[in-house]
């Protein structure tokens, strides 16, 4: 129990230090929490296709911060707002922006949306408590080892990658951290832990390459989407977009092996361990048929997680409301082609896993057996 909680803390005391000190722009803009106490006024407006909108005048209550029981007016009957239509009622608690035209000006006070962190809490106390009754102490060492994976891309990843490094470089070096971290943490310093880690290096590596590969040949620039063309608009901000594609594909993909890999690899233990006396030839084809039934679960699961993120877009072209005239024109759209290089880049290396862990695991296994 005292190695369990002494490694976080050395692993943290390491991974801090190597945290860039990204500094941001200081904006005199200022975002706060307020309640609505009062609905002012309230109209329905039509917009020109017919549908209509509601817009509110309200009265809000600051409830932190200078602004805080401070009573502001928040006058959206001129603001016409197509997208996110949100109708607020007394009691409903609000992120509220005060923007500075100038110095000595008074803010200007508009709605962000709604104040949503007491149900994000609600609900991570609940998958706490669910991960700690099933899983008990495995359940806790991969709350810590999620714990740190997250201290690693926050002080870490991102920090290294605002301060103008490489994303590819630095998000490897990180998947390798973070790798070792979840393995051992979770399972131990095991002989099954060495070959998960020897297997998803592997995996990790051809995944690398053969998105490195179709990124270039697609002639991918990573600056397909909304928020990539964002940090191209942040000043002093220099950030390689095409690495940061193939970042997002490797830390995308090491979730996903981690979890075939692992399970691989006991399973080929277990089989060995039950028969001792299987040759190699025989311990990687039971195995390996354990494994097929998990290449195919395993590939709709990360084909499905790409396509949920990805459903507003892809209902817009299958509607038929843009301008392309079929599938064809609109795959070669780089969104769309990036999404493709990025779900089935992770694919092959998620199903090539699956031999590879075997082979390395049955071979090991097999010698293991022969010292003896």
């Amino acid at each position: 129990m005292k190695k369990l909680i002494i490694l976080p803390i050395l692993i943290i005391a390491f991974i801090l230090p190597l945290s860039c000190l990204a500094q941001t722009a200081v904006n005199q803009d200022k975002i706060f929490k307020a309640e609505v106490i009062d609905i002012i006024q309230e109209e329905k407006t039509a917009l020109p296709d017919g549908s209509k909108i509601t817009r509110q005048h309200l009265k809000l209550k600051g409830l932190e911060g200078e602004f805080e029981n401070r009573e502001i007016e928040f006058n959206g009957l001129g603001d016409i707002e197509v997208l996110n239509q949100k109708v607020y009622q007394e009691g409903d608690r609000v992120l509220v922006a005060a923007s500075f035209t100038g110095e000595d000006s008074e803010p200007h006070f508009y709605i962000m949306d709604y104040v949503r962190t007491d149900k994000l809490w609600l609900l991570t106390a609940l998958f706490l408590a669910v991960l700690l009754l099933v899983g008990r102490g495995k359940g806790l060492r991969s709350l810590i080892a999620l714990a740190l994976t997250f201290v690693i891309i926050i002080k870490y990843i991102i920090p290294q990658i605002l301060a103008g490094a490489n994303p590819l470089l630095v998000t490897v070096l990180g998947s390798l951290a973070i790798l070792i971290i979840i393995i051992y943490l979770t399972e131990g310093f095991k002989s099954h832990s060495h070959l998960s880690v020897a297997s998803i290096f592997v995996s990790l590596l051809l995944t690398i390459i053969l998105s490195f590969v179709f990124v270039n040949l697609a002639k991918l620039t990573g600056g397909g989407s909304d928020e990539a063309l964002f940090l191209l608009n942040i000043e002093g901000l220099q950030i390689n977009l095409q690495g940061l594609l193939l970042a997002g594909i490797i830390i995308g993909a090491l979730g996903v092996l981690d979890d075939v890999v692992i399970s691989q690899v006991v399973a080929t233990k277990e089989i060995h361990t039950a028969n001792p006396n299987l040759p190699l030839k025989q311990l990687f084809q039971k195995s390996y048929r354990v494994g097929t039934s998990h290449i195919a679960s395993m590939t709709n699961t990360l084909f499905l997680a790409y396509a949920g993120v990805s459903l507003p877009l892809l209902i817009l072209f299958a509607s038929g409301n843009t301008a392309f005239s079929s599938w064809q024109q609109a795959v070669n759209t780089e969104l769309i082609a990036t999404e493709i290089v990025r779900t089935l880049a992770g694919s092959i290396g998620l199903i090539l896993s699956v031999p590879l862990a075997t082979l390395i695991s049955a071979w090991w296994f097999t010698k293991k057996n022969q010292n003896k």
